[in-house]
C-alpha cells in the first residue's frame, strides 16, 4: 500500500516539476499580451509654462497648460492587421491635445501606433502614422515590454518621427512599487507644426510669416518592470519659432514648461499597474516557484514512504529457516 501510494506521489511531482517551466517559457509567453480594446486617458500639465500668443506673435507666462492624452485601442482595424499579417497585434489610436489656461485648444495631434500585443515590437502595417502623416516606427512608444530589463531600448519620439534610445537611469522606490527609471534627451531639432492650431493658424501661414518650429525635450519615465506600464512620466519640453535664414533674429518661444503628470492621474495609474503586475507575477513567479516547490515536496514524501515500505516488519514478515534434520541415533 506505502510502496502505491509512493509511486503516486512521485508522478505527482514529476507532474508539477515539469508544469512549472511550461508555465514560465511556454504559457507565459502567450498569455500575457495587452488588451486590443484598452481606453486610458491622463492629463499632464505645465504650471508657469511660457506660451505663444498667435495674435501678436510673442511668448507669454501662463499659469498653466494641460496636456490630455486620450489612448484607445481600435479592435476592427487590429483584425484587420491579424488577417493580413498573421499576428496578434494592438492597433492605439491616441490623441494628443494641448489646452490654454483660457480653456481653448493650443494643438491637437492623433496618432495611430501598431504593435505586437505580447512582445510591444512595432508592427508596419495598418496605417501607423502621426498627425495624419504615415511613419515607420523603430522601437517601442507609450509602453515598455512586459519584463522589462534594465537596459536601453529605442524609443519613437513623435514629434520627430524617429527613434532614439532611451536609456536606464537606475531602480528607484515610487509609490510603495520598485521601478525602473528611464531618461530620453531630443536635441534641438526642426519638428513640422501641428496640422491644428488656434485662429485657424496652418503650417502653411506660418510658413509665409518665415518661421519654422523647432524642439527639444528631456524625457522620464518610471516603469514597472513587471508590466512594462509607466507610473509617472514627466518632460522638460521647449519649442520655438524660429526665423528662416536669420539666425540672428532672436527665436519666439512657443512653448516651454516641466510636463508633469497631474497627481490624481498618478494615483490611479499606480494602482491600475498594482492590480495588473499581480496577474504577470502568477505567470513568471508565483505559480512556477510554487509548483517547483509543491514538486519538490511531494518527491521528498515519496521517498519517505518508499524506504519506509522497504523496512523489515513493514510488510510480509519473511519466512523461517527450516529446522536441521534431526541427527541418527547410534545403535
Amino acid at each position: 500500500m506505502r510502496r502505491r501510494a509512493s509511486l503516486v506521489l512521485l508522478a505527482a511531482a514529476v507532474f508539477c516539476a515539469a508544469l512549472s517551466p511550461l508555465l514560465r517559457w511556454y504559457a507565459f509567453p502567450r498569455l500575457a499580451k495587452v488588451p486590443p480594446s484598452q481606453y486610458q486617458s491622463v492629463v499632464m500639465e505645465a504650471k508657469n509654462a511660457d506660451l505663444i500668443d498667435y495674435n501678436k506673435m510673442e511668448a507669454r507666462k501662463v499659469s498653466k497648460v494641460n496636456i490630455v492624452q486620450t489612448l484607445k485601442g481600435n479592435v476592427e482595424q487590429a483584425k484587420k492587421v491579424k488577417d493580413a499579417t498573421g499576428r496578434d497585434v494592438v492597433v492605439w489610436d491616441t490623441l494628443s491635445y494641448i489646452v490654454g489656461p483660457d480653456g481653448k485648444m493650443v494643438s491637437s495631434i492623433p496618432e495611430r501606433y501598431v504593435f505586437d500585443a505580447h512582445s510591444q515590437e512595432p508592427v508596419h502595417a495598418g496605417g501607423e502614422s502621426v498627425d495624419g502623416t504615415p511613419v515607420r516606427r523603430d522601437g517601442i512608444e507609450y509602453k515598455w515590454p512586459f519584463l522589462t530589463e534594465k537596459r536601453d531600448y529605442q524609443y519613437f519620439d513623435m514629434q520627430t518621427r524617429t527613434s532614439a534610445p532611451i536609456h536606464y537611469r537606475g531602480t528607484r522606490t515610487f509609490h510603495g512599487l520598485e521601478v525602473y527609471y528611464f531618461e530620453q534627451t531630443i536635441p534641438w531639432t526642426k519638428v513640422p507644426l501641428p496640422k491644428k492650431m488656434p485662429l485657424g493658424v496652418t503650417p502653411e501661414v506660418v510658413k509665409q510669416t518665415g518661421l519654422e518650429r523647432w524642439y527639444s525635450t528631456k524625457r522620464m519615465f518610471w516603469v514597472d518592470p513587471v508590466t512594462g506600464a509607466p507610473v509617472n512620466g514627466e518632460e522638460l519640453h521647449k519649442e520655438e519659432m524660429r526665423w528662416i535664414g536669420h539666425p540672428e533674429k532672436k527665436p519666439i518661444t512657443a512653448f516651454a514648461g516641466h510636463v508633469k503628470m497631474r497627481p490624481d492621474y498618478v494615483d490611479s495609474t499606480v494602482d491600475l499597474v498594482t492590480s495588473q503586475r499581480v496577474l504577470v507575477l502568477l505567470l513568471t513567479s508565483y505559480l512556477p516557484w510554487g509548483l517547483l516547490g509543491l514538486g519538490c515536496l511531494l518527491l521528498t514524501l515519496s521517498l519517505v514512504l518508499e524506504a519506509r515500505s522497504r523496512r523489515p516488519g513493514s510488510g510480509t514478515a519473511p519466512a523461517e529457516d527450516p529446522a536441521p534434520d534431526p541427527e541418527p541415533v547410534p545403535a
